[in-house]
């Protein structure tokens, strides 16, 4: 089969190569997906340039692994592992496991599900990393109707997502997003837009109940300001330094939590089928829908890598896997 492998760390463009590889084997637990789409995430550039620095060892050694990247997928479930249930050859199937960026995978089927059936295989990829994140980020911060809720990011793959979800969920929402981005945030529902190059949205006497942070600078104590008494913030980015990445915002914000009754979490997306299939009938119902800032085909899922990491794309990134030779 063909995959994207990575060969070392740095810059997606010098370190990705097109290969021919063997085509995995599932073990009890997993399914092999003939896989029609993937998508990039911020997870895939920090894997594959060894960001934050100190945590290469648990990212795949110091000299940087060779392995096939990916992990978004939609496809069709080849081969069922014997401990399965619930999955049979033939199921349109989607989620989220390592190696993606492949024309077969075998993946976990705790971490899969049942495709949505109003969406091509290519817009089902876009979906699983991104949503599971924005609708659990949403949870966890106690998002509720009538709360006023202001999501920093929210053109990005997530925050896409965030501003549907917290929408459905019956918040008010502020969506602050960049000039070209207003009109797309706004469409996909949000009650207020603010322009983070005109303004700071942590200047005004505005305060919210959740503040979600997928992005951007500003530090704990300052979004602070812009919080309810009781209020939530949740900080959701790698963003930071290239040394330690969010490590200085976490500390800052644990620090702040001994001394207030608002509370500052840093959260990480748990991938389950449970999500996943939530997702799907929530997408189904026409309450959510992904957004597709542009596609790649596989042997240039490195410049998808690329976008995701250099070019602030508005919703996803797509990478389109069909046949062919190597």
């Amino acid at each position: 089969m063909r995959g994207i492998e990575q060969q070392g760390y740095g810059d997606p463009r010098r370190v990705l190569h097109l290969t021919q590889a063997q085509t995995p084997r599932p073990e009890a637990d997993q399914v092999l997906v003939r896989v029609s789409a993937s998508s990039a995430n911020p997870y895939d550039w920090h894997l594959i340039c060894g960001e934050p620095l100190l945590m290469r060892p648990a990212l795949g050694g110091f000299r940087g692994p060779r392995r096939i990247v990916g992990a978004d997928f939609a496809g069709v479930a080849e081969e069922v592992g014997s401990a399965v249930r619930g999955v049979a050859v033939g199921d349109e199937v989607y989620g989220f496991a390592d190696g993606a960026f492949a024309e077969s995978l075998a993946a976990p089927a705790a971490r899969l599900a049942r495709k949505p059936s109003t969406l091509s295989f290519e817009q089902a990829a876009a979906v699983p990393l991104a949503a599971i994140t924005a609708l659990q980020g949403l949870r966890r911060g106690g998002a509720a109707r009538g709360q006023r809720v202001l999501i920093i990011g929210a053109s990005g793959g997530v925050g896409t997502f965030a501003v549907q979800l917290a929408k459905y969920m019956g918040a008010e929402v502020t969506g602050v997003c960049s000039t070209s981005r207003l009109d797309l945030v706004a469409g996909l529902g949000a009650d207020h837009v603010i322009d983070y190059t005109q303004q700071d949205p942590t200047a005004g006497t505005a305060c919210y109940d959740l503040i979600l942070q997928l992005g951007g600078t500003y530090s704990p104590r300052r979004l602070r300001r812009s919080l309810t008494a009781r209020g939530t913030l949740i900080q959701s980015h790698g963003d930071g330094n290239r040394w330690t990445g969010p490590i200085g915002a976490v500390a800052a914000g644990a620090a702040l939590n001994l001394f207030s009754k608002q509370h500052i979490a840093t959260f990480v997306a748990d991938e389950d089928t449970a999500t996943l299939d939530e997702l799907r009938d929530l997408i189904d119902a026409g309450h959510v829908k992904p957004v597709i800032d542009s596609k790649f085909p596989l042997e240039r899922a490195a410049d998808a890598v690329a976008l995701v990491r250099e070019g602030r794309p508005a919703g996803k990134v797509v990478v389109s896997i069909g046949s062919g030779e190597l």
